[in-house]
């Protein structure tokens, strides 16, 4: 049976949810599809290419129906759904911040959430910098949850350092939908 590039990259997502990202090669997918490797690298060229396609095939899982009207509240309705994508997928942040996919999912995205912010009133460049803050926001705190969800169990020495022995029942907390809407607040001024 002939296999496609959307073959390739749903058999390279099936192993990334197994193995996670140091699981997925030219090799196990070709293993998973049983056909030999250069039908993948027909597909997917090369590591960097298939990583591209990965990545958006993940961004592809955050829908964009049924998104609120107002331009703030739909902006963060966006990013909480790309949040969501991204943690469908074990590694899912760190195969997509591994990237820069300028790939039709992708692009759908980010136009869908500039657009909102442009609707809520934000001059370009603020809308422009605004949508990058959240999507870091959500890559940087999907990646942290996705990579070590146990990393503060237990004692944690913060020696001499007053200001962090304040607040760190609060900065060791596995917090991380809470911190998210936090800053999506902020960002959004919701």
């Amino acid at each position: 049976m002939t296999k496609s590039q959307v073959d390739v990259v749903w058999a390279a997502l099936e192993i990334l949810d197994e193995r996670g990202a140091a699981g997925v090669s030219m090799r196990t997918i070709a293993e998973r599809l049983s056909v030999r490797m250069n039908t993948v690298q027909w597909h997917a060229k090369s590591r960097a290419r298939l990583e591209e396609l990965m990545a958006d095939a993940i961004i592809g899982g955050a829908s964009l129906d049924g998104l609120p009207a107002p331009g703030r509240e739909r902006a963060a309705e966006i990013v909480r759904r790309y949040r969501a994508a991204l943690l469908a997928h074990r590694d899912g942040a760190a195969v997509v911040a591994g990237t820069y996919a300028a790939e039709p999912a992708t692009l759908d995205l980010a136009e869908a959430l500039v657009g909102a912010l442009l609707d809520a009133g934000l001059p370009e460049r603020e809308a422009a910098w605004t949508c990058w803050s959240l999507i870091y926001l959500a890559l940087g705190l999907t990646q942290e949850e996705q990579s070590l969800p146990e990393r503060f169990e237990g004692d944690f020495d913060l020696g001499e350092r007053p200001a962090l022995r304040r607040v760190a029942s609060t900065l060791l907390a596995n917090s991380f939908d809470e911190r998210f809407e936090f800053g999506v607040s902020r960002l959004l001024g919701l």
